[in-house]
């Protein structure tokens, strides 16, 4: 049995799939205002507001319906666009949108006024609404200024149901035990779990599962999520290092990591959507080993090491002998990432880069992170070069970090790390970009580096 609340309304439903989607189950109740345009989180058309935690009450956090799986659902609470409006009056973003002309087909519409309405009612909001707030939906037909009128027209919350709801605090999930799915509550039962289910599959926001379930007709025996267990959400910062639960969404980590150095801010802002950021994990992300994954570059930049938990104990890996090859890693069965450990100090120049064919809410052709530390005399002291998206699985290119140690940091050395880059890399040729595209990409971004921290 699976229960949550929607639009205030307690549902109960018995005997569901654990592939069914969210989505599929509101459009099945009637609530169609959300919709399926792409099944893969990224127009937003199907976006709805979950309620989560934000310091002692809550906060909307609005997510893709088509990626989370239904039993993912169970204890929570979740508004959709026909819960906005009340006794016939609609809501502030539903009439900013109209008023501003922000709608044609209407296909869209609902994913945008969920957006609107999770970042009107944003607890830390400071002056007007922030458009970028809307970086996970797409419109096609009507063009975003009228929309962005739209969001920079909000003022307030009104006073009312939805803004109470906020001084509350969300409540905890429910443990889900049913056939081909499983919830947990802590680290131990999941670890007993996946050891008496060795085929489980492992979800943590399902932003990559959903995919797979929806796009590609995937089905598990047996799935088992960790998005109930509080422990991997944990997020503690000591003189030598910052760890960072497995688990903790990628939209908790500015608040929770408050001293980042500012390209952490930067990347995640170049990490997928606020939808997806709002469900995914740098633990999902990780575990995945995607050659195109955003986290990996800059997590090698830093020295990350992943700290793995199984039955029998725990044990820290390095990141860069994480993965083993192309979508595989170091995981053994039954072992779980619990927390990524970063050490101290970070470097004194740091930048994170995304080439793609948008600059928000896309998929990388080459990603790419770099740091350098040098002495009194400028020379280079610690070098990390890493890439993704040119080789079977995220690398440090260790070949150009040698090419600039012990070397003045000045346009020399990073010809050296240059030359070293045309030797190592092999990249793949795609639609994103060609083999040479991405190989000449991958120099120009070690160049553009010096030039943005030549001093």
């Amino acid at each position: 049995m699976i229960a949550f609340r929607l639009n205030g309304e307690l549902v109960t439903l018995r005997d569901a799939p654990s592939h069914i989607t969210l989505l599929e189950c509101l459009r099945a109740r009637g609530l169609t205002g959300a919709k399926e345009g792409c099944a893969e989180g990224e127009c937003g058309a199907c976006a709805v507001a979950l309620v989560a935690p934000h310091d002692r009450g809550s906060t909307y956090r609005v997510i893709n319906s088509c990626l989370m799986l239904l039993p993912m659902a169970a204890g929570r609470e979740i508004y959709t666009v026909e819960g906005l409006a009340h006794d016939g009056t609609l809501a502030d973003a539903q009439q900013a949108m109209a008023a501003a002309g922000g709608s044609q087909c209407g296909y869209c519409t609902p994913g945008f006024v969920m957006s609107l309405f999770a970042e009107q009612y944003r607890p830390d909001r400071v002056g007007p609404c922030d458009p970028l707030a809307l970086a996970g939906n797409l419109c096609r037909c009507t063009g975003y200024r009228p929309i962005r009128d739209a969001a920079l027209s909000l003022g307030a919350p009104p006073a009312g149901a939805l803004r109470d709801r906020l001084a509350q605090p969300a409540l905890p999930l429910d443990v889900v035990h049913a056939a081909d799915f499983s919830r947990p509550s802590s680290l131990s039962d999941a670890l007993a779990i996946l050891e008496t289910n060795p085929d489980a599959k492992i979800v943590a926001g399902a932003t990559d599962v959903g995919v797979e379930s929806n796009l590609r007709h995937r089905r598990w025996p047996h799935l088992v999520s960790l998005d109930a267990i509080e422990e991997l959400r944990a997020c503690s910062e000591r003189d030598d290092e910052i760890r960072i639960g497995a688990g903790l969404p990628l939209s908790d980590i500015p608040s929770r990591w408050s001293g980042a150095p500012a390209v952490v801010h930067e990347w995640l802002t170049l990490f997928a959507s606020p939808l997806i950021r709002n469900r995914a994990t740098l633990g999902g992300n990780l575990a995945t080993a995607s050659p195109i994954g955003d986290s990996a570059p800059l997590l090698l930049a830093l020295d990350a090491r992943v700290e793995i938990a199984g039955r029998s104990g725990s044990r820290v890996v390095p990141l860069d002998r994480f993965f083993t090859g192309y979508r595989q890693t170091t995981l053994q069965p039954a072992e779980v990432i619990a927390a990524i450990r970063i050490p101290k100090p970070w470097p004194s120049r740091l930048a994170f880069y995304k080439v793609a064919k948008r600059r928000l809410d896309d998929i990388s052709t080459v990603a790419a992170a770099m740091a350098v530390d040098c002495d009194a005399h400028g020379r280079v002291t610690r070098a990390r070069v890493a890439f993704g998206g040119v080789a079977a699985t995220p690398l440090r290119v260790t070949a150009a970090e040698d090419a600039m140690l012990g070397e003045r940091w000045n346009e020399r050395a990073v010809a050296r790390a240059g030359d070293a880059l045309d030797r190592m890399l092999t990249p793949l040729s795609d639609h994103r970009g060609s083999s040479a595209y991405r190989r000449a990409v991958s120099r120009s971004l070690v160049e553009k580096f010096w030039w943005e921290h030549r001093s």
